[in-house]
């Protein structure tokens, strides 16, 4: 009869492995090439800006810094340390030079000319928020004290007071910070960062204390007074002296026209407050570094910018195109080696499962492995069913003789042919007893292959287990005339349970016995080998072939085909034996010399005695 082929099912164009590949790739060559097209203009462009960025706040922190050198310094006199140390920090050219072009400082070779013009001029008493971010909006650089320095008695002072407020405002519960101002004076900050104190603990900390002026702070602003009062006169605005406010503690060189003696009208406030200014700027001029012109690197570079010309575009549009042609051409050779294994899988797999269709393998990639581990399948499950068949057959082939001797007896009783005496009874006993038994086997490998074998764990002592089997074999044992030893090393406990372990060992004596002729020994021992126990069960009987040795743990073998059921045994015990210590997490081995008997070693995990032994 012809065998009937199962239909090929027909994939969709758009699903096939092959088609769907190309596609993927043809997207992600188009996404990728697109990417980095508009990563690169991006980044450029970015890159442009940061570092244009960077050069900008480079110079403002250069110009800060020399800013403030001239602020704290009467002379230009050692800024070359500070100027070649800016230039290696920033990696920029730094010069300054007097305004008739005279070299105060410069970071590059002697003899280097300088650039084409200043990037700014370096003069703390004229500076702008913009260049210096504590400037005051006189244009005055807050680090330029002058004559309002405090000498080291006054600092030493304040900073005990500022201490004792400090403290009397931890006392409260209020924390507050001590810093110091270019002058030397403490100036207390509270949380808020505002330094105003609340106004409940003012006096009862002493805060006013810190706000009081200094020998030295009071002759200078006596100087500054007499500065403005010749300035106002020399406009005509004899007002009189006028009445000075320090604006903010931590600025000493800052300070507002708070009113006149004879006129203290805003007008007159406001017409005095350029004269504050230009008094305090001559007053500071004797303590800073005259004016100076800064040159940094090349000045007035305009700024870099990325623009892609026509030219690029078209460089960047065929290179995409050749990408993407590659990615295609090489998606395709790809694709086409992967699909024609995967081919053969297929067709192979919709094969009818008693064929066992093998593939070949061709490659060594996932694919190759893929092709052998379903071959390997496939021998698996054509062995497999040789073995189920096998098994059927010989599970009927064991059941068969028993229930015809039991059936043949009952139906020459029933015809009165024989009476039902007591030798017949036990006959038909004898033979449900075989029944049973290979039944019983039957139920505890079913068991085991289902992973449902239960076993009940208790610490037993090896030697008791030996002792056992030994009593339930004696009987036998002599009745096929056949010696039955023990031996054992020690005590060696072992977490077991003392049932299953007492059937798998006397599977393996009932074995034993079977095959050892009449004045033979059986010999069963334990010892402990480390952390296992070791059982060991050997017979004087004709030991097993080597041919055979490996299948002597499969179901329903026998080394004597010869031997009747009930002699030989169902085949089911050394089965049974392997898979009770494998439940046990022990191993089960055979060894033999034909002609010398045979070993049986059983090797399961050890654990301590009790702590009651």
């Amino acid at each position: 009869m012809k065998r009937r082929q199962p239909a090929k099912r027909r994939i969709p164009v758009h699903k096939r492995l092959l088609v769907r590949l190309l596609i993927a790739s043809a997207l992600i060559a188009v996404c990728s090439v697109a990417a980095t097209a508009w990563l690169a203009v991006t980044t450029t462009t970015s890159a442009l800006k940061e570092e244009q960025g960077q050069d900008l706040a480079d110079d403002m922190k250069i110009l800060a810094q020399l800013s403030g050198y001239a602020a704290t310094h009467p002379d230009w006199k050692g800024v070359d340390g500070t100027v070649r140390a800016l230039a290696r920090k920033t990696g920029r050219r730094i010069a300054l030079t007097t305004a008739d072009r005279t070299l105060i400082a410069d970071s590059a070779p002697h003899g280097t000319a300088l650039p084409l013009g200043a990037a700014a001029t370096v003069d703390p008493l004229h500076t702008d928020t913009y260049t210096e971010p504590g400037a005051q909006l006189d244009g005055i650089d807050p680090r330029a004290v002058g004559p309002y320095r405090l000498t080291a008695s006054e600092r030493a002072r304040l900073a005990a007071i500022a201490e004792k407020v400090r403290q009397c405002y931890a006392g409260q519960g209020v924390e507050a910070t001590v810093r110091r101002s270019p002058g030397g004076r403490p100036v207390l900050s509270d949380s808020d960062g505002t330094g105003t104190p609340p106004e409940y603990l003012a006096d009862r900390c002493g805060y006013y204390q810190l706000l009081d002026s200094t020998p030295t702070e009071r002759k200078a602003i006596a100087a500054l007074t007499d500065g403005t009062s010749t300035c106002l006169k020399r406009r005509g605005l004899d007002y009189g002296p006028p009445a000075l406010l320090e604006s903010d503690p931590s600025k000493p060189n800052r300070f507002l026209v708070a009113g006149f003696p004879k006129r203290g009208d805003a007008k007159a406030v406001h017409d005095a407050q350029p004269c504050v200014d230009s008094a305090l700027r001559a007053q500071l001029d004797p303590y800073v570094a005259p004016v100076a012109d800064l040159f940094l690197g090349i000045g007035g570079r305009p700024a870099p910018r990325f623009d892609m010309s026509p030219s690029n575009k078209a460089k960047v549009v065929g290179v995409a195109g050749l990408v993407l042609a590659v990615a295609v051409a090489v998606t395709a050779v790809v694709a086409t080696r992967l699909v024609r294994p995967l081919r053969a899988l297929t067709e192979a797999a919709q094969q009818p499962p008693d064929m066992h269709v093998r593939v070949p393998v061709t490659t060594r990639d996932e694919t190759g492995i893929l092709a052998e581990a379903f071959n390997d399948l496939t021998e698996r499950r054509e062995r497999l069913e040789a073995q189920r068949k096998a098994m059927v057959s010989d599970i009927a082939h064991e059941l068969r003789s028993p229930l015809t001797n039991i059936r043949g007896w009952l139906e020459v009783t029933r015809d009165g042919v024989v009476d039902p005496d007591p030798a017949l009874l036990a006959s038909l006993h004898e033979e449900a007893v075989v029944l049973q038994r290979i039944i019983d086997d039957l139920q505890d490998l079913a068991a085991a292959d289902a992973g449902t074998l239960r076993l009940h764990r208790e610490p037993v002592r090896a030697d008791d287990l030996l002792d056992q089997v030994t009593a339930a074999h004696r009987v036998a044992a002599g009745a096929a005339g056949v010696a039955l030893r023990t031996q054992g090393e020690g005590t060696p406990w072992l977490d077991a349970d003392p049932v299953r372990m007492r059937q798998a060992l006397g599977n393996l004596v009932s074995n034993a016995l079977r095959h050892t002729p009449a004045d033979g020994t059986v010999t069963l021992a334990v010892r402990r080998d480390d952390d296992d126990v070791v059982f060991t069960v050997t017979d004087t009987g004709t030991g097993i072939a080597p041919e055979d040795l490996p299948h002597v743990f499969d179901r329903f073998w026998r080394a004597e085909k010869s031997r009747s059921r009930r002699t030989g045994g169902s085949g089911l015990g050394l089965a049974i034996v392997r898979h009770l210590v494998a439940a046990h997490g022990g191993t089960a081995e055979a060894a033999s010399e034909p002609g010398e008997g045979a070993v049986f070693t059983l090797r399961l995990p050890g654990t301590p005695p009790p702590d009651d032994q």
